[in-house]
């Protein structure tokens, strides 16, 4: 048998990979990949093997999800808008006397916005009464004025 029909064969009959043949019959990569192109099933060929290898790797992806199990992580989020809460219900409860002045403008964020220092400031055009606080300090760690109802 002549080389290129050793070739050929190992690559449309055997279905073997032109890296395998290249080992095989002691030939380069680039070698085997010539004669492969030359020859007039090499399109077809091509196809069938694209055809083959989306069905394989549609399969594979299909396997893998239907049986891949991620890692539980510690998922906290729950517990802290849970928190969240309990800590907004009790500020704004009526039976809790004092609001932070954050928790005040953050209940009424519309009435607020950012001045050029990062603070938030009333709204001007608002008329309200001398118990609303006109601006919070936003620099402040922890927010320490309380807002007397």
């Amino acid at each position: 048998m002549d080389m290129k029909e050793q070739i050929l064969d190992l690559y449309y009959n055997q279905h073997l990979k032109q890296k395998e043949i290249a080992k095989i019959v002691g030939k380069s990569s680039p070698y085997i990949s010539k004669i492969v192109r030359a020859d007039s099933r090499n399109k077809r060929e091509k196809e069938n093997r694209k055809k083959e290898n989306d069905k394989n790797r549609k399969d594979y992806l299909q396997d893998y999800f239907k049986n891949y199990h991620r890692p539980k992580k510690n998922d906290n989020s729950y517990e802290q808008l849970l928190a969240l809460l309990r800590q907004d219900v009790l500020e704004l409860s009526y039976g809790c006397n004092e609001l932070s002045d954050y928790a005040f403008a953050k209940w009424n964020s519309s009435a607020y916005h950012t001045n050029k220092k990062g603070n938030l400031v009333i709204n001007k055009k608002l008329n309200v009464g001398f118990d609303v606080p006109k601006s919070v300090n936003m620099n402040a760690k922890v927010p320490t004025q309380k807002h007397k109802f």
